[in-house]
């Protein structure tokens, strides 16, 4: 019963990662039709986006400090928190400055959306297919 939890676990994630890299892949042609489209919002829009980056970024970065220190796993609490430290005020203030307030939980919550989002892609593919029901 696990082995077929985890199996099915893994394809979500597959496909999870398959929709997280078609949006990387396009946002930047979906934020210039967003912006022609909408004018009026293309500043919330460039908000969003410049958050989202400048998030992925300071994963990267924290990851990779962490790695060259030899400690790249079991470590998830304090590259949170020191990505948290460095993106929340920038993102706060981005956001904010488009009427889109958020709390530092919610802040929080879209950085764990990120992490887990890049975890999927950096997860490697299952071996066991899942079966269709």
């Amino acid at each position: 019963m696990t082995n077929k939890f985890i199996s099915i676990m893994e394809k979500i994630g597959a496909d999870i990662k398959l929709g997280w890299d078609e949006v990387i892949k396009y946002l930047p042609e979906v934020q210039i039709l967003a912006n022609l489209l909408f004018p009026k919002e293309a500043a919330t829009t460039n908000s969003v986006v410049n958050s989202l980056n400048l998030i992925q970024q300071a994963v990267a970065t924290v990851e990779q400090k962490f790695a060259a220190a030899g400690a790249a796993t079991g470590t998830g609490p304090q590259k949170l928190a020191q990505v948290i430290s460095l993106v929340s005020p920038t993102v706060t203030q981005l956001l904010s400055s488009e009427g889109l307030v958020y709390n530092q939980t919610q802040v929080t919550g879209i950085i764990n959306a990120v992490v887990a989002i890049l975890n999927v892609q950096e997860a490697p593919a299952s071996a066991t297919p899942v079966a269709a029901n």
